[in-house]
């Protein structure tokens, strides 16, 4: 059988079939890339499926619902925040951990959860709210706690300042800079925080 020049080049560049967890790893990043570029207003099942090339029915076997979709990709796509190391200081450390948080609410999977964050009504926004505090806020409380427990080792740090209240004012801090004030957190912005708000903080 003579097979024609058009079927030959056609059988070379068609795309193979995708099925399973790469075709789900494809929706959940066309859903972060659309979360990024269009928001979460923006935001359809049939544009991630558009995205992602596959059909719109493929979406919604998998996700029955916008949030259901959104809340996976998030989980899927958070950047981990790595363990910053013993620098010796605390002030240096904290300086760290907070371009590390930075860099994270700025990567695309980050520019997705701003974009539910910033968007999402509240009912909505309680959808997601364990997902923002697994995924960003109890990483960025961790590794904060270990900074500032070191620093009271040291003796630089107050003994008492290993508390809820002085974990949660960074998060707390650059969540709402970031949504009532539009910051995207130069670095001058974070020395400023940690000079003007956590050192005085935490001296003894």
């Amino acid at each position: 059988m003579v097979t024609s020049g058009w079927a030959t080049a056609h059988a070379q560049t068609a795309p193979s079939r995708r099925r399973g967890a790469v075709l789900e790893r494809a929706i959940l990043d066309a859903a972060l890339e659309q979360l990024s570029t269009v928001g979460w207003n923006g935001l359809t099942m049939e544009g991630v499926a558009a995205a992602a090339q596959t059909g719109k029915a493929a979406v919604y076997r998998r996700w029955p619902s916008k949030e259901d979709l959104v809340a996976d990709a998030l989980r899927a796509g958070l950047p981990e925040l790595a363990a910053a190391p013993d620098l010796g200081s605390v002030r240096e450390e904290l300086l760290e951990l907070c371009r590390r948080a930075r860099d994270a609410m700025y990567s695309p999977p980050g520019a997705a959860l701003r974009a539910v964050i910033h968007e999402c009504d509240a009912v909505q926004a309680e959808r997601f709210h364990g997902v923002i505090v697994k995924g960003l806020v109890e990483p960025v409380i961790g590794l904060l706690r270990d900074a500032i427990e070191r620093g009271i080792e040291r003796g630089e740090v107050r003994s008492d300042a290993a508390n809820g209240y002085v974990f949660d004012a960074v998060p707390a801090m650059m969540m709402y800079r970031s949504k009532v004030c539009g910051s995207e957190w130069p670095d001058a912005e974070i020395q400023e925080m940690i000079d003007q708000l956590m050192m005085p903080l935490l001296r003894p």
